[in-house]
């Protein structure tokens, strides 16, 4: 039996801001961000009122903002992020957390709602594993819709039983700041919400 392992949720928990949001910001610049936001605002307000699913918000969001960009600018911006702004968000404590892990030589496993694309560099730079959402890609661009699905809730338990198997582990620490970490935390044994 293997001895730890650490699920972390990445917005908000090691973060303190929605990276797909400043994401958008720093790519698309801020103008064309609020207009943005006010244009799709009707599909936000109905995803926060659980009108639509947030599957379906977050794609009307990644159609409107980056519909039929080629892949390789976008990961390219990415990347620019992950170097530029990534590390200005990240919560000390949760760094701390995630180098006590480390040295406990527990798995360490990111599992995030957010795109791969931009969590994957932080997480390979930090020798950590993740699960992340996925974007279509089509013809070498941005299709506008996610790749099955929406890695949030429910969700992240599915993936996180895709590559773990957690009844292999002794102890399972998960850490979540919102309601779509309530069900990973459900797994741990030793659960953190809103504590980094």
């Amino acid at each position: 039996m293997h001895k730890n392992i650490a699920f972390f949720d990445f917005d908000g928990t090691i973060t303190t801001k929605d990276t797909m949001l400043e994401f958008t910001k720093y790519s698309q610049g801020l103008l064309r961000y609020y207009l943005g936001l006010f244009l799709i605002s009707p599909w936000l307000i109905a995803m926060k009122i659980h009108i639509i699913s947030k599957k379906k918000g977050k794609e009307k969001f990644i159609s409107y903002f980056f519909k039929n960009i080629l892949v390789k600018k976008f990961d390219n911006d990415c990347l620019s992020f992950t170097k530029n702004i990534i590390p200005l968000l990240i919560k000390k404590n949760a760094l701390l957390e995630i180098i006590k892990h480390k040295e406990n030589k527990s798995e360490i496993v990111v599992v995030s709602a957010s795109a791969e694309n931009w969590v994957a560099p932080w997480c390979v730079q930090n020798n950590l594993n993740y699960i992340c959402t996925k974007l279509k890609i089509e013809n070498k661009k941005i299709v506008g819709t996610i790749l099955g699905e929406n890695c949030n809730g429910a969700e992240k338990v599915n993936r996180i039983a895709e590559k773990f198997d957690t009844a292999n582990y002794k102890n399972i620490y998960c850490y979540g700041d919102s309601l779509g970490d309530r069900e990973m935390l459900g797994l741990a044994n030793h659960q953190y919400y809103r504590t980094l």
